[in-house]
């Protein structure tokens, strides 16, 4: 039975990788719901998989939206994700983090009395991985731990020092737990991999925007990788 598989990227250069590869095999962009776009048929073992791309935009709302649209729309069978992410605790700057679970740390009802993160109508905050993906993930290079998500660039020494301590965060980035919140309420599988750019502290800005002008495309081969073996 084929697959359809949708991948979302937040920018241009990390959507890049992922448009070369697809117009290698024939694919052309399109827009969906205004969104940089293009899909291919990757071939396996058992016949082909379909691959959508889209650069979906930096940010929860425009992550979370897309995720929806590619459910929605394409009735994807699951959702994988890749980009560049900031250091918080146990990795560098280069290394691969695949993500177990997720949480949005930005998210503060504190003030109704409810934790850092918590969602008041009950549903789990703390927003898991699928365990069958993230096993065909994992490498002797690839590190495992949960990804934090905001609506900001981390550079605050004691913003990152608080989600550390609080969800025991391993990188942190503006869109993961978005698109995992919407896989988990639409039980859609969902597998995010991300390479540390910087450090999330004052020097941040120059060191993401160098590897993010790189472009490279060891993520998308990783992902690619993972459908071939669905």
């Amino acid at each position: 039975m084929s697959k359809t598989i949708g991948i979302l990227f937040a920018d241009g250069m990390e959507y890049l990788p992922f448009l070369n590869i697809a117009k290698e095999y024939g694919g052309a962009e399109q827009l969906r719901r205004g969104n940089r776009s293009i899909s291919f048929a990757l071939p396996c073992k058992s016949g082909s998989v379909t691959l959508i791309g889209v650069q979906c935009g930096i940010g929860k709302v425009c992550a979370g939206s897309a995720a929806a649209f590619l459910i929605a729309d394409d009735k994807v069978d699951c959702i994988f994700n890749a980009g560049l992410s900031g250091a918080i605790s146990g990795v560098r700057r280069g290394d691969i983090v695949a993500g177990d679970s997720f949480v949005e740390c930005d998210f503060d009802l504190t003030p109704l009395g409810l934790a850092l993160g918590e969602k008041s109508d009950g549903v789990p905050y703390i927003y898991e991985a699928d365990p069958a993906l993230l096993a065909l993930a994992k490498a002797d290079d690839v590190t495992v731990g949960r990804l934090g998500t905001g609506d900001l660039f981390l550079t605050d020494p004691a913003r990152k020092a608080l989600y550390k301590e609080t969800f025991g965060l391993t990188a942190f980035d503006m869109e993961t737990a978005a698109i995992a919140g919407v896989c988990l309420r639409c039980s859609v599988p969902f597998l995010s991999l991300r390479q540390i750019s910087d450090d999330a502290d004052d020097a941040s800005g120059e060191a993401y925007r160098e590897m993010n002008d790189r472009a490279e495309d060891h993520l998308v081969r990783r992902l690619l990788a993972v459908a071939e073996k669905l």
